[in-house]
């Protein structure tokens, strides 16, 4: 079932005052497959996200389509659990009855062979960041939000992991979990064409769908 939201509506409340973030936002997300957020910062695509996993509600509207999915996530933080090491952090993702072999193929897709015993304290910004990746891919969710997945990474190895992830319709990437919806963040139209993305591009706040490539 596809993921509708209809005529949300979202502010954020604090100190320092009210900032609308969604006035009347409608989008439909598909099934399954790759799409792209972007637009300038602070135009809202984060709450999207945090709105797509739960961890917000809007005030007004409604959205379908959530029912019994499960999500998993990467934050702009990559969020690791430092007292366990890189394999273990995806291994409790993954779910504490699969194969160390099946974990570990997980973090050899985001190049982090080697890396597997390391705790995060050990690991390089960008290893850990990877690590962020390969624990929500190994997750058993049906929907995958990542929030710049890529920050840290450098251009050919990103490219590289874009590459891995992208739909080629083929057993390889279903096992990936290629078969599922992945909504993601980004700034560089680059890394949307490298993940062979539908792009949508936001302008905002409020947020209004800007323009779906």
């Amino acid at each position: 079932m596809a993921i509708r939201l209809i005529d949300v509506d979202f502010t954020y409340r604090g100190d320092g005052g009210e900032r609308e973030i969604l006035r009347r936002f409608s989008l439909t997300l598909p099934e399954r497959g790759i799409v792209c957020l972007s637009g300038p910062s602070g135009c809202g695509k984060t709450t999207l996200l945090r709105l797509l996993a739960g961890l917000e509600e809007p005030e007004g509207g409604r959205i379908e389509g959530l029912a019994g999915l499960r999500p998993a996530m990467v934050f702009q933080e990559d969020r690791l659990l430092p007292w366990c090491s890189a394999l273990e952090n995806v291994a409790l993702a993954a779910g504490g009855d699969s194969p160390k072999e099946t974990v570990a193929r997980w973090l050899r897709m985001v190049e982090l062979e080697g890396a597997e015993a390391l705790p995060p304290a050990q690991l390089s910004g960008g290893m850990k960041r990877r690590v962020a990746i390969a624990r929500a891919l190994a997750s058993p969710a049906e929907l995958l939000l990542l929030d710049e997945p890529f920050t840290g990474l450098d251009r050919p190895l990103w490219s590289r992991i874009a590459r891995r992830l992208a739909p080629q319709g083929s057993d390889r990437h279903k096992e990936q979990g290629g078969d599922r919806l992945v909504v993601a963040v980004t700034h560089l139209a680059d890394e949307a064409e490298a993940l062979s993305a539908r792009r949508i591009v936001l302008d905002g706040p409020p947020l209004a769908v800007a323009e779906i490539v």
